[in-house]
């Protein structure tokens, strides 16, 4: 195969994977009742593992709870027993038809949220980590994942050539995973 063909095959593939997140972030027909049919109060046990260890499980609750005329909501995380770490947040949307929301921490923090297929997801770094949060149903259950990974790579590979994008890996530091139920409560 010609160099030149090789060229315009690799830019097509780079253009592919650049622009089919932004192609995601459209709303999917299923998600048009978010956050009416996740609403309740959620609770179960959060698993927290570092490589293969398991460091510790607690309890944790999410209240997503109806808002008021201006289509906010309650978004509230509880970690613990005694409810020791309390977060109440609000849920506000961004650009519902593109599936973007916010969860505003009430502290001048706010932190971008997605609609993607399925699952509600984002991404945000803070002190040296970067943390990817992905909530989803699952038949009865609201399961909830947040990777953490070092914001700084460990290693580029690739780029030798104009052929080969530079290609960065980065340390993923811990993985955190609850299966939530709605509570009566």
């Amino acid at each position: 195969m010609p160099l030149a063909l090789k060229k315009i095959r690799l830019t097509l593939k780079l253009l592919l994977l650049t622009f089919s997140p932004l192609l995601a972030y459209t709303q999917p027909a299923g998600n048009k009742e978010f956050p009416q049919n996740w609403l309740g109060k959620w609770k179960g046990t959060l698993d927290w593992y570092q490589g293969t260890n398991k460091r510790q499980s607690v309890n944790m609750e999410l209240h997503i709870l109806s808002g008021d005329s201006t289509d906010q909501y309650s978004w509230r995380l509880i970690y613990g027993d005694k409810q020791e770490d309390n977060r109440p947040y609000i849920l506000k949307p961004f650009d519902k038809s593109k599936g973007h929301w916010l969860i505003d921490e009430r502290n001048s923090i706010i932190l971008d949220q997605f609609l993607v297929g399925d699952r509600f997801c984002g991404s945000f770094t803070v002190a040296g980590n970067t943390i990817l949060n992905t909530y989803y149903l699952s038949g009865d259950s609201l399961l909830v994942e947040f990777y953490n990974v070092q914001e700084k790579p460990i290693a580029i590979s690739g780029g030798r050539d104009s052929t080969l994008p530079k290609v960065k890996s980065y340390g993923v530091r811990s993985y955190q995973r609850a299966m939530l139920k709605r509570s009566g409560d």
